[in-house]
């Protein structure tokens, strides 16, 4: 690999904005290449790409890479992970940061998922997996307790429902496996005993057979303050989280990351890429929510803030098989991030709301903005575009300064119908 490597960035929002902020410091940049440029943040640090950016064509994106000698290709969202883009991308002189499509049905398939882990005898909820639907509501209606509903497939985040009653499980049922709100993400389904305990996400770096652990983040999923009203994508996040005590973050690596790895190559797949596993601390230790194969969102924001080392280094080791050559550096202060979401979000966000305040907000000392759902328009403006518009992300000495820089941050940017919790971080310090 040259010592400049071009690189291409595939996905449109806040975390790959973080992830390009990031790369942008790296000695090793050549050109930077980025997929969306309708982002106004990636706009700002990236060419854009001129060919269609589809699994169907994917030829196209494998000529323009050829055709700019891109070194890495690095692959933030999990569609194109699924869709097969790291197999379909790499090459003898190009590298790609994320997993090969079978490793990416750790998180685009909840039940295939599931089987691995038992499998691995990984602790995790119990649970059954259902392509009827009438098999899954006589289920359910058998059970003594709300389960929880997830679409077996990739629904944005947006997939899992935890019932409060059976009525409500029904209902979700009905609507991810009848009505199909989710698509073809809910021809499976899976129901699972829900869990009690405080639920924190722990990401890893593997390179096929070393694993670095990433220092343990907190995701707020609930729309509203105090964990109220429905779950999202994710409405802020911090990092470190002190959830986890070092012994139990051993206890994740040695009982959840080394066993998954482990099974995923007893079946030949090298698992090379972030894997992120969001765990429910129960009374009874650790247990796996779910896997994702790529950095969480807005979980990557915070952790791109603190990352001191070169990011490109280290997604270069990843791809070779390298990660132990690779000494990480992190800030020893605290980040918090705050999403601003629209009106109308999850289920229906309003777009076209202009966006004032940026400016202001990134001025303030450690602040950070991340754009994921915002576009110009016509006359030029920055306008909400998505349900996540901006991710708020600051440094500080400690989790309360760091709450408080992102908030003042947060309070500047204004448009229409803003949202955003209040609590992101509240009682962890």
């Amino acid at each position: 690999m040259p010592d400049k490597v071009n690189i291409l960035l595939v996905g449109g929002g806040g975390r790959e904005h973080a992830i390009a902020t990031a790369i942008s410091r790296s000695p090793r940049l050549g050109d930077l290449w980025v997929t969306h440029p309708e982002n106004p943040g990636l706009a700002g640090l990236g060419r854009a790409v001129d060919v269609p950016v589809s699994a169907r064509e994917i030829y196209r994106l494998q000529q323009f890479c050829d055709h700019k000698k891109i070194g890495l290709v690095v692959v933030g969202p999990e569609e194109p992970l699924a869709e097969g883009f790291a197999d379909k991308l790499a090459s003898p002189t190009r590298a790609v940061f994320g997993p090969v499509a079978d490793a990416a049905r750790l998180e685009a398939d909840k039940a295939w998922s599931k089987q691995v882990m038992r499998s691995a005898s990984i602790p995790t909820a119990d649970s059954r997996a259902f392509s009827d639907y009438s098999a899954a509501r006589a289920y359910v209606e058998s059970r003594e307790e709300a389960p929880v509903i997830k679409a077996a497939g990739l629904a944005k985040g947006k997939g899992v429902v935890v019932a409060a009653t059976k009525e409500e499980a029904i209902l979700a049922l009905e609507r991810i496996m009848v009505q199909r709100v989710f698509g073809d993400a809910g021809r499976t389904v899976v129901v699972e005993e829900k869990l009690e305990g405080p639920e924190v996400s722990v990401l890893a770096i593997v390179d096929g057979r070393n694993i670095l652990v990433l220092p343990p983040c907190q995701d707020h999923k609930r729309l509203g303050d105090h964990d109220t009203g429905p779950n999202t994508g994710g409405m802020g996040a911090f990092c470190p989280s002190h959830t986890l005590s070092p012994e139990m973050m051993q206890t994740v690596e040695r009982e959840v990351l080394v066993p998954t790895i482990d099974a995923l190559r007893r079946d030949s797949i090298e698992y090379r890429g972030v894997l992120y596993a969001g765990l429910m601390l129960t009374p009874a230790g650790p247990k796996v929510l779910e896997f994702n194969v790529r950095f969480g969102d807005p979980e990557c924001q915070p952790l791109m803030a603190r990352l001191k080392s070169d990011v490109v280094e280290l997604m270069l080791a990843t791809c070779a098989g390298r990660l132990d050559e690779v000494d990480v550096e992190w800030a020893e202060q605290h980040a918090c991030c705050v999403v601003l979401a629209a009106k109308g979000y999850p289920d229906k966000p309003r777009a076209g709301d202009v966006i004032t305040g940026l400016d202001q907000a990134e001025k303030l000392p450690g602040v950070s903005v991340f754009h994921a759902g915002t576009k110009r328009n016509d006359k030029g403006q920055i306008v909400t575009s998505g349900g996540r518009v901006l991710g708020v992300t600051a440094l500080g000495i400690d989790l309360p300064d760091a709450r408080r820089r992102a908030y003042e941050a947060a309070d500047l940017i204004t448009f229409d119908g803003k949202v955003m919790r209040r609590d992101i971080g509240v009682g962890s310090a």
